[in-house]
């Protein structure tokens, strides 16, 4: 008889013996996601059933397959597959095991569908809001009684332990431990109306906003108004920061209307990673970190508009500042004269 490990055997019996050694294709039964009840959903993908549904709808036309053969994932069970990755950040084999299937097809089913969300950044992150501006500022003056916020700016650090290659220094932060430094804005409905995600994280905070769109756009007079941000960031003539000192009570009020203002953002950071919680360590190469982050922000955005149940935020310690202790001769006199006519005695 002929050598069953041979391509192409001839004679029957070495075809036979070969034949029963491989491996034979298994197609794993997949139950419905969408057929639980919404608390299940929730705690599993962060959406309720029509949550799920929109985002879907959304996607689709990106993450589809072209056939049906080989039984695919359909497009609910793609976008179930990452919901789940994002909602809990474990491993990818473990999601497998959850939804009964392969790590490399999670692998793919993530990578289709953060693909297409960030390809939407642009639909649901829009600055200074989904509201106009006249809006967003009277919210904020009625929360604190501080004038002209557009929005509530800080940055917050997502560790990484992908691959990092020859520029690994880049990533170590002043923690020393290696990430992402990303920028968000938000309003007064915890809505992320900007989000930059592409900088290591040794870069510092007031070098982010110079450098980024959103700084160059203020500069430029694109927008009427003012961001509100910590010590992080140099007061500037679109950008009011607290008094490092407070000398006078006016001054001191000035701290704390604008601390209620910026606080927005806080709690924005906050709601995100408690509901991708991901977002607490990606285990990725930088360039799919900052995707995975800009889509997690997509799907934060849709909660958000969708009225989605929010998770629980856990109470953290308030953030160490590297401050910036030179403040620009524009950003202090508008400063003072904010707090001359809306704080003083």
């Amino acid at each position: 008889m002929a050598s069953p490990f041979i391509n192409d055997p001839v004679e029957l019996g070495a075809r036979i013996v070969r034949g029963s050694l491989r491996r034979q294709r298994q197609f794993r039964d997949r139950a419905d996601p969408l057929a639980f009840p919404d608390n299940i959903l929730h705690e599993r993908y962060r959406f309720s059933s029509e949550g799920i549904r929109y985002i879907c709808s959304l996607v689709e036309p990106s993450v589809r397959n072209a056939t049906d053969r080989s039984c695919v994932l359909t497009v609910g069970q793609t976008v179930c597959v990452a919901l789940r990755f994002l909602a809990t950040g474990t491993y990818m084999h473990s999601v497998g095991d959850a939804e009964n299937l392969s790590k490399n097809t999670v692998c793919r089913a993530i990578h289709k569908v953060v693909l297409a969300l960030t390809e939407r950044l642009n639909m649901f992150v829009v600055f200074p809001s989904h509201v106009s501006a006249l809006t967003v500022k009277e919210a904020f003056y009625q929360l604190a009684g501080f004038p002209r916020v557009m929005g509530a700016i800080d940055c917050t650090h997502i560790p990484i332990t992908g691959p990092l290659g020859e520029n690994e220094g880049d990533y170590i932060n002043r923690k020393s431990f290696h990430s992402i430094n990303v920028q968000m804005t938000c309003d007064h409905q915890l809505l992320v109306t900007s989000v930059e995600a592409r900088w290591p994280g040794s870069v510092h905070d007031s070098r982010i906003f110079r450098e980024s769109l959103l700084g160059h756009q203020l500069e430029q007079g694109l927008f009427d108004g003012l961001l509100v941000g910590d010590r992080g960031y140099p007061c500037t003539r679109n950008l009011m920061t607290p008094y490092p000192d407070p000398a006078t009570a006016s001054q001191s009020r000035f701290n704390v209307a604008l601390g209620k203002c910026r606080v927005r953002i806080e709690m924005t950071i906050g709601v995100i990673k408690s509901r991708f919680n991901c977002l607490r360590g990606l285990r990725v190469r930088p360039e799919r970190a900052c995707k995975i982050i800009a889509a997690c922000v997509v799907l934060h955005n849709i909660a958000v508009i969708r009225k989605e149940r929010a998770p629980h935020v856990p109470l953290v310690a308030p953030d160490e500042v590297d401050p910036v202790t030179v403040d620009h001769p524009t950003g202090a006199a508008i400063q003072q004269a904010i707090t001359t006519q809306f704080f003083s005695d």
